[in-house]
């Protein structure tokens, strides 16, 4: 099969391995896309993310969706042939995070593209079949690689329980950001607000369902204004870059719900702590995702054609450096990048 490996800072290398036949209760998969996520141009361009730095060389990669090739012993409900989407988190089922139904902190997670854990940036891969979720015929490809951010986004909606016409603001219009717009306006938010930096990213957080999409030099003093200084209901640091989450604090009402989506690339981010207190504001931090891939799914395919503007540009496996390199400079007005293999 063929790899493509981060073997140093900022440095891709293209290499062929050998693979196995699936195992007992695994299936083999053609890779066919794979989205580059927000954490792994962190790792690119940061050397890690946080307190986890790189362990080079490693293979990034958690947003992939592909096509059945082979069957391990034992495995019933796929055929070769299906369209999947493949699910990077293989849980242990038995520690006391898997035991209360919460999967996405399981103790003992293998996450793939996350640590010594080989992720999809290759042509090739065997995986337990619960993690291939079978898409829909309605699904092509590059749709089937937006269900991992999607089930991401529709898991953060859980936490601030968004009521019809609530006022929502998104810092950051990203790829993550702009699911998040237009899952909260099918969600049946009142006015939405996109704050975002890079202009074509503005326009598409408008095309996404935003109604307002602003820069972000007077965007506290904005949205205020267009609130008669109320605030919103709703704030989505969907950035996490520079003061964004105490800019959402700002703009949110008394009462307010705060979902912290993005990553930061600091471990320690300040917050300010008297707009919190004084407003009675709400954090909700968001890890992964929990029990949401069937609804994601069902997302997906009912609004497909909202979600698949997203995706404007696609690089082969060996032009993966320049499809990093791309989105790090925001070029040619780039929203969703695939890697296909």
């Amino acid at each position: 099969m063929k790899v493509a490996e981060l073997i140093g800072f900022r440095q891709f290398g293209i290499s062929e391995r050998g693979i196995a036949d699936p195992g007992p209760g695994e299936v083999q998969v053609k890779v066919g896309a794979i989205g580059i996520c927000g954490s792994d141009m962190h790792v690119f361009t940061e050397g890690g993310i946080g307190e986890a730095r790189c362990n080079y060389p490693m293979i990034l990669g958690h947003e992939p969706a592909g096509t059945i090739m082979k069957l391990g012993e034992g495995v019933t409900g796929r055929s070769a042939g299906d369209l999947v989407a493949l699910e990077p988190a293989i849980v242990c089922f038995h520690c006391e995070m898997c035991r209360r139904g919460k999967y996405n902190l399981c103790e003992v997670v293998r996450f793939m593209s996350s640590g010594t854990e080989p992720g999809f940036f290759r042509d090739t891969v065997n995986v337990p079949v619960g993690n291939a979720i079978p898409m829909p015929k309605e699904i092509g490809l590059h749709e089937a690689a937006l269900l991992e951010p999607l089930t991401v986004i529709v898991h953060s909606l859980k936490f601030p329980q968004l009521q019809a016409g609530e006022t929502v603001v998104v810092y950051g219009a990203g790829p993550i950001g702009l699911l998040t717009i237009a899952a909260v306006k099918l969600a049946g938010a009142g006015r939405i607000w996109a704050v975002e930096p890079v202009a074509h990213r503005r326009e598409m957080a408008l095309a996404m369902g935003a109604d307002v999409a602003l820069e972000i030099g007077d965007s506290v003093k904005t949205i205020l204004a267009d609130t008669n200084q109320r605030g919103v209901d709703v704030a989505f640091d969907c950035a996490a870059k520079g003061q964004s989450v105490n800019q959402c604090l700002m703009v949110l009402a008394r009462a307010g719900r705060l979902v912290y989506t993005a990553i930061p690339s600091e471990v320690e981010v300040p917050l300010n702590m008297a707009q919190m207190r004084t407003k009675e504001i709400t954090l909700f931090n968001v890890r992964r995702a929990n029990h949401e891939i069937e609804d994601a799914r069902d997302l997906l395919v009912n609004h497909a054609s909202l979600f698949a503007p997203l995706v404007t540009h696609t690089r082969t496996l060996d032009e993966i450096q320049s499809g990093f390199e791309l989105l790090e400079h925001y070029g040619d007005g780039v929203g969703k990048m695939l890697i296909k293999p």
